[in-house]
């Protein structure tokens, strides 16, 4: 299949299971990853970093709908062998090496190279790009940049350029503590379905989202969504992020799961034949259970009545 008939192609089912599910390994981390390695003791080199991402994707893409890797370390050391299973798709992480901020927020921004037709040019299928957006934060004062505004315009500036493209956009967030704030339970619930709600705005293909709280939150979710979204991991113990994807699925309406950390973590601290038993004894049956769950529960993509929205005049 040539790009350019790729390009006008591409749909979420190239990420998704035959009945429209999404089972997806994530090893998108970088320092992340890093510190990882760190924490057990051990210095990574970038080479160690690739390897590691090769070796996952390895073992596991066989039983995956998608692998979400990096340009950095992951894309080259698995391209380079081969490790990406014939019927696994692949999403590319799009997101600037530098990260910006204002006086202690994230702020959003893009590298207008890091386009479409770059994760084309890699053999990617799908673009995914993280932001940080608080919705729910206090309107600017006077002077200062309106960090919402800024983050929805850079996330509507992607999804009109996959589109154009037939590269479909995943866009994950990650809502942070505001300054002096301690984030948790209901206000934490509270910011997640906020700024689900001014993303679900956006014209995006899926949305990769937390998992609120609780399955109250989930059907907040689900009465505020008419975008297909996949629950995340954020690097909880497997047998709670089996919990959550039946929670999510049950109660909010996602489509699958990203799983990154809850069913991978441990290779970081096994080399060789170890590491090669691990992932095959140990993480593979941790996917498999994930994918059971998502299969038996999760809501088919294409079933979900997604209401295009206008595209700014510029």
């Amino acid at each position: 299949m040539t790009q350019a008939t790729k390009a006008r192609a591409g749909t979420l089912d190239d990420i998704a299971t035959g009945s429209h599910v999404f089972s997806i390994i994530a090893m998108d981390q970088r320092n992340t990853l890093r510190r990882m390695f760190t924490a057990v003791g051990l210095e990574a080199s970038d080479e160690d970093l690739g390897t590691a991402k090769a070796d996952v994707a390895r073992v596991l893409t066989p039983a995956a709908t998608g692998l979400l890797s990096d340009p950095t370390y992951g894309v080259p050391a698995i391209t380079q062998a081969k490790a990406l299973a014939p019927n696994c798709g692949l999403l590319i992480a799009a997101e600037p090496s530098e990260r910006r901020s204002y006086r202690g927020e994230p702020r959003t921004h893009r590298d207008p190279d890091l386009d479409a037709q770059w994760v084309l040019d890699q053999g990617g299928d799908v673009l995914k790009f993280f932001l940080q957006l608080r919705a729910d934060r206090p309107a600017p004062a006077g002077g200062e940049p309106d960090l919402v505004t800024e983050a929805l315009a850079v996330g509507e500036e992607i999804i009109n350029d996959c589109h154009d493209k037939g590269v479909p956009a995943v866009i994950e967030n990650l809502v942070y503590a505001l300054p002096g704030e301690e984030l948790r339970g209901q206000a934490r619930e509270n910011a997640i379905i906020e700024a689900a709600r001014a993303l679900n705005d956006l014209d995006i293909d899926l949305l990769k989202l937390e998992y609120p709280g609780s399955p109250e939150g989930c059907r907040r979710l689900a009465a505020i969504l008419d975008r297909p979204w996949a629950v995340l991991s954020a690097g909880v113990p497997f047998e709670q992020f089996t919990d959550i994807i039946r929670i999510a699925t049950d109660e909010g309406g996602a489509s699958g799961f990203i799983a990154g950390r809850s069913v991978w973590r441990e290779v970081v601290s096994l080399v060789g034949p170890q590491r090669q038993e691990f992932l095959e004894s140990v993480a593979l049956p941790r996917l498999e259970r994930l994918v059971g769950v998502a299969e038996h529960s999760a809501r088919p993509w294409t079933g979900i009545s997604r209401q295009p929205r206008a595209t700014s005049p510029n």
